[in-house]
């Protein structure tokens, strides 16, 4: 059996930060990992942009309450696991996350975590491992199982490499110049395809 990995924001849902920072209007949240590959320096940045304007998980989360899944995106996932094992592998946060699951049928997800204080301050984040969506698929092809992941982002890419197969789904201009050696695709339909190639079973639409 052949083991799909996705990537959870931009992928299946809407970029949590960005709807925060447009429901805010601070500007400096829109960056992703889409604008700066280390994670780390990333999410220092999150973290102080959140204290200094008085933010907490609460409020992300009335945010997260109004969205959905991207349109197709519940069809598409039951496509895949019709054909593929399925396994979402995110940097978001179960406190982010998991009200999406509901509304994508529970697939597995495995993501990090947040501390929070008593009064709902993010005080730091803690990630489930180094490197842990290439580490996943590690572990993956430690069991024997192939793998075909996707993402859109600079983070995904260690993923998108480790596997036997890599699809870009969504992605920049310049994620998709400066990694050329991934197929590109923007429709959920185009992304089937890629994985009906990437799949060394005999698979249809």
């Amino acid at each position: 059996m052949e083991i799909a990995c996705l990537d959870l924001e931009g992928v299946l849902i809407p970029e949590i930060w960005i709807n925060f920072a447009e429901k805010t209007g601070i500007e400096e949240l829109k960056a992703t990992t889409r604008d700066v590959p280390d994670y780390d320096v990333l999410m220092k940045q999150r973290l102080r942009i959140l204290n200094e304007h008085g933010y907490g998980l609460p409020d992300i989360q009335a945010v997260i309450s109004e969205l959905s899944p991207m349109e197709g995106a519940a069809e598409f996932l039951n496509w895949l696991r019709e054909r593929f094992q399925v396994v979402i592998l995110s940097d978001t946060f179960y406190e982010f996350g998991m009200p999406f699951m509901k509304q994508l049928g529970y697939p597995t997800l495995l993501c990090h975590k947040l501390e929070v204080d008593e009064n709902g301050k993010v005080t730091d984040y803690k990630l489930r491992q180094a490197n842990p969506k290439r580490q996943a698929v590690i572990g993956f092809h430690s069991m024997y199982y192939r793998t075909i992941a996707t993402g859109d982002s600079y983070n995904d890419t260690a993923m998108l490499a480790e596997a036997d197969a890599g699809i870009l789904f969504k992605s920049p201009d310049n994620v998709i110049a400066e990694f050329p050696q991934y197929p590109a695709v923007h429709t959920y339909e185009d992304l089937k395809k890629e994985f009906i190639k990437a799949s060394n079973r005999d698979l249809s639409l």
